[in-house]
């Protein structure tokens, strides 16, 4: 089980290949914007994920 694990993440090779393809599809300029909304969209996701307690403590200790 961890041999087929191990071959299914990506080498340094692959890795170098995907950055070459990103930067070649989108250029310099957009890899940054890009980042920054992937960024964006994990910490909201994250902030959805941890549920309506949050909000709802906020909520009670305004009443």
């Amino acid at each position: 089980m961890e041999l087929s694990i191990l071959l299914a993440m990506p080498g340094a090779t692959e890795i170098i290949l995907i950055i070459i393809a990103l930067l070649i599809l989108f250029g310099g300029r957009k890899i940054p914007e890009l980042m920054k909304g992937i960024g964006q969209g994990m910490h909201a996701f994250k902030k959805a994920s941890k549920g309506d307690d949050e909000t709802g403590a906020v909520s009670e200790k305004t009443k």
